[in-house]
């Protein structure tokens, strides 16, 4: 049987791991830095992106957030930032040993999910 995406991301651990290195990210990031070191509850960002991740990648906790395009309306996301946050994203799959095939499908996921984030 294959395993689901969430299981080749390593479960609820797993995500976690690799949510705590895209925010870490962020913050180190000059692109989006500021729009993250401006986040009053990173605690709670965490639980929204784990959340998030898991959910969409098949695991059994629900997404308890708000819509993508709710959350980002107003925030007119630059391409370029758009840009340094997948870049942030994929570093942190990769220093979490995530393979190839499962980093393509969060990568076409969040593409997908472009015109719900970009200057909107």
């Amino acid at each position: 049987m294959t395993a689901t995406l969430f299981e080749r991301l390593g479960g609820a651990d797993g995500i976690a791991r690799i949510v705590d290195d895209i925010v870490a990210a962020h913050l180190s990031n000059p692109v989006v830095r500021t729009r993250f070191e401006n986040v009053k509850d990173l605690g709670h960002l965490k639980k929204m992106a784990r959340e998030f991740f898991g959910a969409g990648s098949g695991g059994p906790e629900p997404y308890t957030g708000r819509e993508m395009l709710e959350t980002h309306k107003g925030m007119n996301i630059s391409e370029q930032e758009y840009l340094a946050v997948m870049d942030d994203i994929v570093a942190a799959m990769d220093r979490n040993g995530v393979g190839g095939d499962a980093k393509n499908d969060v990568i076409a996921i969040l593409y997908s999910l472009k015109g719900q984030i970009i200057r909107v």
